[in-house]
């Protein structure tokens, strides 16, 4: 048997293990679907901005408050989970994760004044979602491929976007017809129901099947299992990062990554089109389709950051969002024209295409650190996604329309285009 077949049927350091499908597969399929179960939440906030409004007379800052606190959250225990799911396996931080999305969801009906709905949308989602942030997608990569793992990042990546694609419509339609509660039980619900398949069907790591992860060569032996606290290594792998200059490059890019998908578009685009006079659920409709071409933009980043250098990748990605988000205030109207289809299929390409050539950086610049590097740079992501969503919020306010955050947003994916082509080819040294 060659070295390859061996690979790729799990034989070699654990033994023989002659299947037709690696158990990475499945592994990987049952972490999409969890993607899209947690990714409910995801596309929710957007479409009930507005009913909130009309029903309790909430300003859109306090409204995008507690969509800050879920961003912020989102982002800042990511790295904690990447240490978690070193110290516990990966399947016992993903059904607690869903399990608290669900129930956040669950209570958030309850809410009659802006503080319930930080806790339940901002902590307690927000705290669910970042266990199983994109964080999530590096460590499986990592955990249980050796080849291809830059297309596996870009497919578990485009479960966040199955996951608007496949709710957004519908919870707008509920919304329109039942009201905003019934639309965030759904959510509930679909969160709650993948659990039982995270529990049967997800498996830590390899040697747990005694298998090796997938393409690994016949010498590959399992990285020790780390067996100290988990907080603590998360924040000392912080400490030794944060001395390296190229990390806060790839901190600022996917900071304005953040900024620029999850707190602009992803939580104003609909109220901004509605200020033209457009339709909630066609706008609704037209982020779905934005998620539609972000599968086919991310997985497509995954295969080309096996074969292309990410700095390049990254600069061409931030750069024509550069260009998308100058236009996009001349393109809103009370009707959906060919430019803005044009504009959400190109945006809906580069929507997270970004993730696969910074979670391959991040490896090649930090090695085995590399998912818990990878969560802070993410962290920096929904740090960004916080601000963008509380001063798009604030400027709409103040000014009765959107366009200074769009053109902000727009310079501001200059800066991240510069940034990225600049970023070391240099491997770095081990930072542990």
């Amino acid at each position: 048997m060659t070295s390859r077949e061996t690979a790729e049927t799990g034989t070699g350091a654990s033994g023989p293990r002659s299947r037709r499908i690696h158990p990475a597969w499945i592994v990987a399929l049952v972490a999409f679907l969890a993607l899209v179960g947690a990714a409910g939440f995801r596309a929710a906030p957007s479409a009930l901005m507005l009913p909130l409004e009309g029903e309790f007379g909430w300003s859109r800052t306090e409204i995008s408050v507690s969509v800050t606190v879920n961003l912020l959250l989102y982002g800042l225990t990511a790295p904690f989970a990447a240490a978690l799911m070193n110290r516990f396996g990966l399947r016992a931080i993903t059904s607690g994760a869903l399990a608290l999305v669900s129930a956040g969801a669950a209570l958030s009906i309850f809410a009659t004044a802006p503080w319930m709905l930080v806790l339940t949308w901002g902590v307690l989602i927000g705290l669910g979602t970042g266990s199983m942030a994109l964080v999530f997608a590096a460590t499986v990569a990592d955990t249980w491929f050796i080849k291809s793992r830059g297309l596996v990042v870009g497919i578990l990546t485009a479960g966040g976007a199955t996951g608007q694609l496949v709710f957004l419509p519908l919870i707008a339609g509920l919304v329109e017809s039942y009201g905003w509660r019934p639309a965030t039980l759904l959510v509930a619900a679909c969160a709650l129901a993948v659990v039982p398949l995270v529990l049967v069907f997800l498996r830590n790591r390899p040697e747990d099947l005694q298998v090796t992860p997938f393409g690994a060569p016949e010498n590959w032996r399992p990285a020790p299992r780390s067996s100290g606290n988990a907080a603590r290594l998360a924040l000392s792998t912080l400490g030794r990062a944060a001395k390296v200059r190229t990390f806060w490059a790839l901190v600022a890019g996917f900071a304005i990554c953040g900024a620029t998908t999850n707190g602009l578009v992803g939580t104003h685009f609909i109220p901004s089109a509605h200020d033209h006079g457009m339709g909630e659920t066609t706008a609704a409709g037209l982020l779905a389709v934005v998620g539609i071409f972000d599968v086919v933009g991310t997985i497509a980043s995954g295969w080309l950051t096996d074969r292309v250098n990410p700095r390049i990748l990254l600069a061409v990605y931030y750069a024509g969002r550069g260009v998308g988000l100058l236009v996009l205030p001349f393109l809103l109207s009370a009707t959906v024209q060919p430019p803005i289809i044009v504009f959400v299929v190109i945006y809906g390409l580069d929507w997270v295409a970004t993730v696969p050539p910074t979670v391959a950086l991040c490896r090649e610049l930090f090695g085995a650190d590399g998912p818990i590097v990878f969560g802070w740079v993410f962290a920096s992501h929904q740090i960004g996604a916080a601000v963008a969503a509380t001063v798009a919020g604030f400027i709409r306010d103040s000014t009765g329309e959107y366009t200074i955050a769009w053109f902000g947003a727009a310079a501001l994916c200059v800066v991240a285009a510069v940034v990225s082509v600049s970023i070391t080819r240099r491997p770095l040294a081990p930072i542990s």
